[in-house]
């Protein structure tokens, strides 16, 4: 008998009839004979619903009660489910995170889990019911209500699969696995039936909106099984593991865009030791996290420094550096959030030159502006204009695919 947890996305849970199919994939895996745990998000809009009406009564809320009220988006997904197995027959129990183990640290919306205490889940599994608990949510010492954010429900669904050593952790999204490109925006990408975590943790943190990076994170680290398929199509998805067998195939593993970021500018710093420590040191004490870095020769008035943040931390990554102009001694700061990155990413990078010569080819075939540049073993991202983000991952896309 194999355990299997299953995650559900906010779209997958969003009306009655999808409720109902959940219920029917659920059942059917459960009377194929596996013990099964469902995690579920809010359904549809619904936690977006509940923020602004957080803003329309405080603006300032604090993030405790933020977290008291977000979490009950989920708690109506695993009740609704739960009745909607019921009237197929099945045994089922419906838990929020801390009726199931799920202990995290003090941070309100943006909580870290610590432990799951698994007795709860493991009595219901031998009871032979199915599980149903709330993604995204915990409790911390206090006995207080943590979110973990953003994707959180992805976290949770591999946390609760490593701390009952399951057999498999299933992700059902809106999209039947992982593509070479977003099917969405390029009609010829393909799925993938393999990637690895090195490549899924880059594409999730690069902006392919398919898993959350934590929980890629996580995956890797407890060496979690992982499966990205689609609640609608019924077709095979693509598994997330240690080595992915097309690795030596193709080098390359798929094409990436974020446009939810910001390059910030700071004109005339002094040319001297030290001065990029004061910057991103004052910005790593605030949380706020840094990505692609270009640092200018020195000239008569200085050096310039170059890099890049998500859009949502814009404003307070400015402020700081405002606020600590004389310390650091720039000339000016300057912003700018029509940019975007495109990425490719792929294990066998490392073993095949020449990969970034391809890509700066597609894009100068197109007239595509590179602004900054920023490489790893696994990926290689360009800074581009947001207007020709579209283009220059078509033109990617081709470049690398066409052959295939």
């Amino acid at each position: 008998m194999s355990i299997i947890v299953q995650k559900f996305g906010g779209t997958s849970v969003a009306n009655a009839d999808r409720i109902r199919h959940v219920a029917k994939l659920i059942t059917d895996t459960y009377r194929a004979g596996n013990q099964v745990v469902v995690v579920l998000s809010a359904q549809g809009d619904t936690t977006d619903d509940l923020i602004e009406m957080a803003n329309e009564i405080n603006p300032h809320a604090s993030n405790r009660e933020m977290d008291m009220l977000l979490a009950t988006g989920e708690q109506i997904s695993v009740a609704l489910c739960a009745m909607a197995i019921e009237a197929l027959g099945c045994p089922v129990v419906s838990l929020t995170g801390w009726q199931a183990g799920v202990v995290t640290n003090t941070v309100s919306r943006a909580a870290r889990i610590k432990r799951i205490e698994t007795e709860r889940l493991e009595a219901e599994l031998n009871q032979k019911r199915i599980v149903i608990v709330t993604g995204f949510q915990g409790i911390n010492r206090n006995e207080d209500i943590t979110t973990l954010g953003r994707g959180g429900s992805d976290t949770s669904a591999v946390a609760l699969a490593a701390a009952l050593h399951a057999d498999l952790c299933q992700i059902y999204t809106d999209v039947d696995g992982v593509y070479t490109a977003d099917p969405r925006k390029i009609p010829d990408a393909r799925k993938l039936d393999e990637v690895t975590y090195d490549e899924m943790l880059e594409l999730a943190t690069l902006g392919a909106q398919v898993l959350h990076n934590r929980s890629v994170e996580m995956a890797k680290k407890y060496n979690v099984s992982l499966e990205v398929l689609s609640s609608f199509s019924g077709n095979s998805g693509t598994i997330v593991k240690e080595v992915a067998k097309r690795m030596e195939k193709s080098y390359i593993s798929s094409v990436a865009v974020d446009k939810n970021i910001a390059r910030i500018a700071l004109i005339g710093v002094p040319n001297e030791t030290g001065t990029s420590f004061k910057v991103f040191s004052l910005l790593a004490q605030n949380n706020v996290n840094v990505d692609i870095i270009l640092q200018g020769i020195g000239h008569e008035d200085g050096k310039d420094i170059c890099f890049t943040v998500a859009q949502s931390d814009l404003e307070a990554a400015a402020e700081l550096l405002k606020q600590n102009r004389e310390r650091i001694q720039f000339n000016r700061l300057e912003t700018n959030t029509n940019v975007a990155k495109v990425s490719v990413v792929g294990a066998g990078m490392i073993n095949n030159p020449g990969v970034a010569a391809k890509l700066f080819e597609a894009l100068y075939d197109v007239g595509v502006n590179i602004n900054m540049i920023s490489t790893s073993e696994i990926k290689i991202s360009v800074l581009v204009d947001q207007k020709e983000a579209d283009l220059a991952v078509e033109a990617i896309h081709e470049k690398f695919f066409q052959m295939m």
